[in-house]
Order: structure tokens, then C-alpha cells, then sequence
């Protein structure tokens, strides 16, 4: 009979003891990791980047125009423009965008009407 270690000389004690009919030794396992997708986000992640700056730049200038023409609709246009813009990763252009076109709408609403 093959040597045993430690493990094994306790299983087949426990197996004489409870009176296990068969001989169970193998050792079974399951992979943890997911499996690797190549999707090529990577790549895409860095274009998004570069075009974030172009696209916060632009919806800052429609929410500083918002504030003296069309505020309802520029400021509307440079809010989601800085949504975009956060989320193609120029975070602190974008959300200034958002909050002067935020700003420019409260004012164009509330404000304006008593001028």
C-alpha cells in the first residue's frame, strides 16, 4: 500500500470507523478567478479621455453664454454636455458646466420674471 500523509491516514481512519464503502482519496478543486474577456475597453477608456477636455470646454462656454442668452435651453444643453464630459473623464470641467448651467436656469426661472 502507497504511503499516506497526515490527511490521509485520518481519512482512511475515518472511513474504517463510520464504514465508508468506497475509497474516496481524490482531491477536487474549482476555479475562483473569472475568466480574462479581451474586450478591448482599455483602449477605448483612453480615446474617452481625450475627448472629455473638447466636450467639458464646450459645454462650460454654453453655460457661461447660458447666463445672458436663452438660459432655459443653453443651460439644459451645458448640463448634459457636462454629464458627458465627467463621464468621458474631465471631471471639474464638466461639473462646473453643470453647476453654472444649474444656476442659469434657477435664475432664468425664478429670478428674471421680477426684471
Amino acid at each position: 500500500m502507497a504511503e499516506y500523509n497526515s490527511n490521509e491516514k485520518d481519512d482512511l481512519q475515518d472511513r474504517e470507523q463510520y464504514g465508508s464503502p468506497k475509497n474516496y482519496l481524490e482531491e477536487t478543486s474549482a476555479e475562483v478567478a473569472p475568466p480574462i474577456r479581451f474586450s478591448g475597453k482599455e483602449r477605448h477608456i483612453e480615446r474617452e479621455e481625450e475627448g472629455g477636455k473638447g466636450i467639458g470646454i464646450t459645454a462650460l462656454i454654453l453655460s457661461v453664454l447660458s447666463l445672458f442668452f436663452w438660459p432655459i435651453i443653453l443651460g439644459a444643453v451645458g448640463i448634459v454636455m457636462g454629464f458627458m464630459a465627467r463621464r468621458r473623464g474631465a471631471i471639474t470641467l464638466g461639473s462646473w458646466a453643470i453647476s453654472l448651467g444649474a444656476i442659469s436656469i434657477i435664475i432664468g426661472i425664478f429670478i428674471a420674471p421680477f426684471f
